[in-house]
């Protein structure tokens, strides 16, 4: 069976959990429950901690797992990226007193106060800063008042946390974080399947399917509107001089390509969700 850690709680695990279910596999009936076995799709799901799930793929307890980009390279583990799940997205930044910080060069022989001090301190090394790194477990805004720090280094949303500490965002983005799919560093069986599904329901999320009719003198212009993911299906009507087209469009695009088929001259233009989808 195909070994897969998912998180327990926290920012990924209700969302990877719903995708999980929408590619079809089980899911726990209790929030305590900490493993459960889908005979029918092969896999075992072990609930756990987001910032260890790196630890157990990468030494190859467990064959894949749902965690975060940060938690990822903060954790050193030899686990590897396999694909984006395009959910809990997050920026890390630098941040301290306006009046003393304004750009990564300030941060020279500094303390940093951070939960992440490998994402950190590899990003640093990279940019050649030399600073004293300070590890807390949770919120970092008070470290600075505090006197623990001369600057922190976090997630970054709205700002309005860090304006409150008195702290200003300065330097480089540190990291563009979103949660990933890892794989140990053997591939399991089963492990392109769950890829598969899970970018299926990626698909299925982005995608809607459009049904239109429109007269067949202006279905280069209609196409052209809408040319689908690889080609539009055409299919002919009772009255030849109509046909109909189904086309799969971005699911953002969806009322302005609509409005434009309208004024084109199509008609009967429905739009209908995709559940799922292998392309």
């Amino acid at each position: 069976m195909l070994r897969i850690a998912v998180p327990n709680k926290g920012s990924l695990s209700e969302t990877a959990a719903d995708m999980l279910s929408e590619a079809g596999y089980a899911g726990r009936r209790d929030a305590k429950e900490l493993h459960i076995i889908d005979e029918r799709n092969g896999v075992e799901f072990f609930y756990l901690r987001p910032r260890d799930i790196a630890t157990y793929v990468g030494s190859g307890a467990l064959d894949v797992g749902i965690t975060g980009r940060d938690l990822l390279i903060d954790s050193g583990s030899a686990a590897t990226e396999t694909a984006e799940l395009e959910f809990a997205r997050s920026t890390f930044r630098f941040a301290g007193p306006a009046e003393r910080f304004s750009d990564l060069a300030d941060l020279e022989g500094v303390r940093i106060a951070t939960s992440y001090p490998i994402l950190v301190g590899e990003f640093l090394e990279r940019h050649g800063v030399s600073a004293t790194l300070v590890t807390l477990d949770g919120a970092v805004e008070s470290a600075v008042r505090l006197g623990v720090a001369d600057a922190i280094a976090d997630v970054v949303e709205t700002g309005t946390t860090l304006r409150k500490a008195g702290l200003s965002v300065f330097g480089p983005v540190i990291l563009e974080s979103t949660a990933v799919l890892i794989s140990s560093p053997d591939e399991k069986p089963g492990t392109a399947t769950l890829l598969r599904r899970l970018q299926g329901v990626l698909v299925a999320r982005r995608y809607v399917l459009m049904d239109y009719d429109v007269p067949a003198r202006l279905l280069v212009q209609a196409t052209a509107l809408a040319p689908g993911f690889e080609s539009p299906t055409i299919s002919p009507l009772h009255d030849p001089d109509w046909v109909a087209v189904r086309v799969m469009i971005p699911r953002d695009d969806t009322n302005n390509v609509m409005d434009a088929l309208y004024e084109l001259g199509a008609r009967a233009i429905l739009v209908t969700t995709i559940h799922a989808a292998r392309l």
